[in-house]
């Protein structure tokens, strides 16, 4: 049971808790790679995490959603469903002139807010080295002669410059088409990038695809079921196509058992605030069936084509997860493979995301598998520090809000 188990109405407030808690996993892992290897290397890491993976689950979200078409407003419907991009947090508001230009400006960048305590060396690497290649990489799925070029953008002077920054899209005939990056053909070629998903069901009540006119704001409500399933299948897979990329430029810096390490950071912290959100996204408690809820949506053990998860009540109350030690996710040796008998950390900050007394883990082995059971302990414990890092971002603790209807973006 996953997404497929969940309501309409459910799905439509999830699917936007899902592409914020992946816009978090940068939260979660450059802290690391600072400590680890300085700030050079960690604006090289974001660089090369991101062009790995975002022409490749962009290509997938096309895909899903039935876009052939090469035009801005193709490309502006896809940053609208990346996790690089989550609803009103990074809220970009868009301008379509017509088929090959168009602007957009961010009302509110959460990424700014929190990279802007840390003077404007920070702001700047974000917001000009890694923006630069990073934009036009996620344009390449779309239309590799796009251009993204900045009208203004941080550091920001005066320092409360409204909007926090500006820019145009251009394609023209006369532009290079851009090559695919080296890491996008690499992490092309997991199984991440090549999964089977949920078939979207065209003859259901509501919209089933985007092929329609691009629109200011996603109102997910008025989405049918079967294609917030694929979307929030789609959404999780970002997570774990971004954390593969960011795991291949780690391990091209340091040693095997070093990388593994900083991956498993990467993943507790994203796992434990993005339990706590789904928690509270959903009106769950903290019983154990709350407990299994939240790991069955959990975007870090999702989606089940992927991932082969399976979690289960046990008589004792608690909830078992069972990893099975051969998935397409293991064979990736992404955040899965992070979990062993002496490691279970990110399975420790989901369950005290949902509540601090889901402490008590024990590990077995099942044939092959791995098993780990989570019991209530009557001691509470704080959460990890990687969970802590997390959520110094300000998307830990952003609410999320109902915009009401939104409108068709056509152009001028």
């Amino acid at each position: 049971m996953s997404y497929d188990a969940l309501t309409q109405p459910d799905l439509a407030r999830l699917v936007p808790e899902l592409l914020l808690s992946g816009h978090l996993i940068d939260r979660s892992g450059m802290a690391h790679i600072l400590g680890a290897f300085g700030q050079s290397a960690m604006t090289q890491v974001a660089i090369e995490e991101w062009m790995g993976a975002s022409p490749v689950y962009t290509r997938r979200m096309r895909t899903a959603l039935g876009l052939s078409g090469d035009t801005v407003a193709e490309i502006f419907k896809m940053m609208q469903l990346d996790v690089g991009a989550p609803p009103q947090f990074m809220d970009f508001r868009y301008t379509v002139i017509d088929d090959e230009h168009g602007e957009f400006h961010l009302n509110h960048c959460g990424a700014l807010l929190d990279v802007e305590p840390l003077g404007d060396v920070a702001v700047k690497e974000m917001c000009h080295d890694i923006e630069d290649p990073t934009f036009e990489a996620t344009a390449i799925a779309t239309n590799p002669k796009a251009r993204f070029r900045p009208i203004h953008r941080p550091p920001r002077v005066p320092a409360d410059r409204h909007p926090h920054c500006a820019w145009t899209v251009c394609i023209a005939p006369e532009h290079d088409a851009l090559p695919l990056p080296e890491q996008t053909t690499v992490i092309a070629a997991t199984e991440a990038a090549n999964v089977e998903l949920s078939d979207i069901d065209p003859t259901e009540d509501g919209i089933t695809d985007y092929r329609g006119p691009l629109t200011d704001d996603l109102q997910f409500r008025q989405w049918s079921r079967s294609a917030l399933i694929r979307i929030a299948e789609e959404v999780a897979l970002q997570h774990h196509l971004l954390s593969l990329s960011f795991d291949l430029a780690v391990r091209g810096r340091c040693d095997a058992d070093r990388a593994t390490d900083l991956l498993r950071k990467q993943f507790t912290g994203v796992a434990g605030v993005g339990a706590a959100r789904i928690r509270q996204c959903l009106d769950a408690g903290s019983q154990a069936a709350d407990l299994a809820r939240v790991i069955r949506l959990h975007p870090a053990l999702n989606p089940v084509q992927y991932t082969g998860i399976e979690v289960t009540q046990v008589e004792a109350g608690g909830v078992a997860i069972r990893l099975p030690g051969d998935s397409p996710a293991m064979r990736d040796r992404g955040w899965l493979s992070t979990i062993d008998t002496e490691h279970c950390e990110p399975l420790e900050a989901i369950a005290v995301g949902v509540d601090p007394h889901w402490n008590r883990l024990t590990v077995s082995h099942d044939e092959g598998d791995l098993v780990v059971e989570i019991t209530w302990s009557q001691d509470a414990v704080k959460p990890r520090d990687e969970v802590v890092i997390t959520e110094f971002s300000k998307g830990a603790a952003f609410e999320i809000t109902d915009r009401g209807i939104p409108l068709p973006l056509t152009p001028i």
